[in-house]
């Protein structure tokens, strides 16, 4: 598997210790985002800092599913999500993003800060796995930047210590983390959590998203020893397909297929994600209607 210079996640630990960590920088991927949907630059600065959030988190939950990261705001973004799935050996992991706000708020805009552009509301992680139950967690966005509010989210819920450092320039993304894991019988560093939170401190904007994964590694840890892993692919990749659809206008009802049937004379559908346009016919709506098992959806 060849990897875009950007577009991958390192992961690393330090030995002796109970300190792991993750270096994500994305280029291609958030381009692909960008050029999908005309976003004003603020918006797309903070849809960056979401989606190397986004890459992070997936790794770290080690979840075989679906993840999404959704901030719900009252401010002039009303919603961020990214959402992403991971890859299996070989195989990039998925990654995708949206954004919903108001033009003209953001063009009267004087400051383009995490509180003023999203205000009060809520940062949602919802965790969609292929086998088991659903679940989602809730924190306010009462912080000064996304990831203090994801901080603030591992606090609560996962109870591990997690700082983030987040950047985004409107061409390229990037993010790193460093967590603290479970005590265990070990005689281990004691000191080592605050003294690699304090190095990563140290990191700038600038070099997490100029300069390459190992260059920042060496830039803060030289002094420790750090154990780097192969890195993994990051892609841009969209789960819609016309099956889902096919799917979710099912679960509308025969009432409502009908009527949108009867002022269209078709159904019209569009991802989010993607902008792939799908079209069902009058009849491909009443196959819909008829079809007895949701999950073996019929249409060609």
């Amino acid at each position: 598997m060849q990897l875009s210079q950007l577009d991958r996640l390192q992961r690393f630990m330090f030995d002796d210790t109970r300190v792991r960590g993750e270096l994500t920088q994305l280029h291609d991927a958030y381009r692909e985002v960008l050029n999908r949907h005309d976003y004003p630059a603020p918006v797309a600065r903070l849809l960056g800092e979401l989606m190397a959030a986004s890459a992070l988190l997936t790794a770290t939950i080690k979840l075989d599913g679906i993840m999404s990261l959704e901030l719900r705001g009252e401010g002039p973004i009303s919603l961020l999500m990214a959402e992403s799935n991971p890859g299996a050996e070989g195989v990039a992991q998925q990654l995708r993003a949206i954004a919903r706000y108001d033009q003209e708020q953001i063009e009267r805009l004087q400051e383009s800060d995490f509180s003023t552009l999203l205000g009060n509301g809520q940062l949602v992680i919802t965790l969609d796995p292929a086998h088991g139950q659903r679940y989602q967690g809730i924190v306010a966005l009462d912080k000064g930047s996304l990831a203090a509010c994801l901080e603030d989210y591992f606090e609560r819920s996962e109870q591990l210590p997690t700082r983030l450092w987040l950047a985004s320039d409107g061409e390229r993304a990037a993010g790193l983390l460093v967590q603290q894991l479970p005590e265990d019988e070990r005689q281990l560093d004691q000191d080592a959590w605050e003294r690699i939170v304090a190095l990563s401190d140290t990191i700038s904007d600038e070099e997490l998203l100029q300069l390459a994964p190992e260059e920042v590694l060496h830039r803060l840890f030289h002094e420790e020893q750090a154990r780097v892993f192969e890195p993994s692919a990051i892609a841009f990749g969209c789960t819609c397909s016309r099956e889902r659809f096919a799917l979710a206008l099912h679960r509308l009802g025969a009432d409502e297929l009908r009527s949108i049937v009867a002022e269209e004379g078709k159904v019209d559908a569009q991802c989010h994600f993607c902008n792939t346009h799908y079209e069902f016919s009058a009849a491909d709506a009443e196959s819909l209607i008829e079809r007895p098992d949701e999950s073996s959806p019929t249409l060609h």
